[in-house]
């Protein structure tokens, strides 16, 4: 493969330049999360270059978090999935953060509907009351990643006056409401045509499904959720 032959006269060292085109091999999907990379031998051939330089670069691209060893395996690519530990409040945007991607948001919808049973037991909010729901969809580096259905209490009408772009714990942070725990249920979903529409995946497809409830410092219900998730761009630790 001549074309692959890296350019030996260049002043950028020939480790850095198969580094280079590892991450563009990754990022082009030659090479999904969890497969496995070339052996040394083969990348030598495919890119002319000596076992030194192709050991330089796998350690190099191991030490980013990109590539990982597994002993008597082989080289692969780690799992590049956006991550949430289920131990902490934790937002979609600060979880883009850690791994230095960009969050952004689209508002869905935002309205006002009478309280469901489920909302006055699991938001203590009166029967025949309303409640405020927030559908968003959430997106790392401008990819879709999860489509939340959020509903509030009818009290915090301020969230009707917001932006409601960024973080929603940011945004209770500043209005005095504190997210203390939540408590988890993760289960498997099927996309609906809705669904699917706006994950960009098809009707039927198989989603991480997290419904949770979220409590103040003084362990009252701050607000509900719904996520589905799509588990090939995001995962949970638990």
């Amino acid at each position: 493969m001549p074309d692959a032959l890296l350019e030996k006269k260049s002043q950028n060292p020939l480790y850095r330049q198969l580094m280079r085109r590892l991450k563009n091999d990754i990022a082009a999907g030659a090479y999904p999360a969890g497969g496995r990379i070339p052996s040394e031998q083969v990348l030598c051939e495919t890119y002319g270059v000596s076992r030194v330089t192709v050991r330089k670069a796998m350690l190099d691209l191991v030490q980013e978090g990109l590539l990982v060893r597994r002993q008597g395996k082989g080289t692969f690519v780690a799992d590049v999935r956006l991550k949430r530990d289920l131990a902490h409040i934790t937002s979609f945007t600060d979880a883009c953060a850690a791994t230095g991607r960009r969050a952004s948001t689209r508002l869905i919808e935002l309205k006002r509907e009478p309280a469901r049973p489920e909302d006055v037991e699991r938001l203590a909010v009166a029967e025949g009351g309303e409640v405020i729901q927030l559908c968003r969809l959430r997106l790392s580096d401008e990819e879709p990643v999860m489509l939340e259905y959020n509903r509030f209490p009818a009290a915090y009408g301020f969230l009707e006056k917001e932006s409601l772009s960024g973080s929603l714990y940011d945004l209770l942070r500043a209005h005095g409401l504190m997210p203390s725990r939540a408590i988890h249920d993760i289960s498997l979903g099927h996309a609906t045509p809705a669904v699917a529409r706006h994950l960009l995946t098809a009707p039927g497809e198989a989603l991480l499904l997290l419904d949770e409830t979220v409590f103040d410092q003084q362990d009252r219900p701050l607000h509900t959720s719904r996520q589905w998730i799509r588990g090939d761009r995001f995962t949970f630790r638990i």
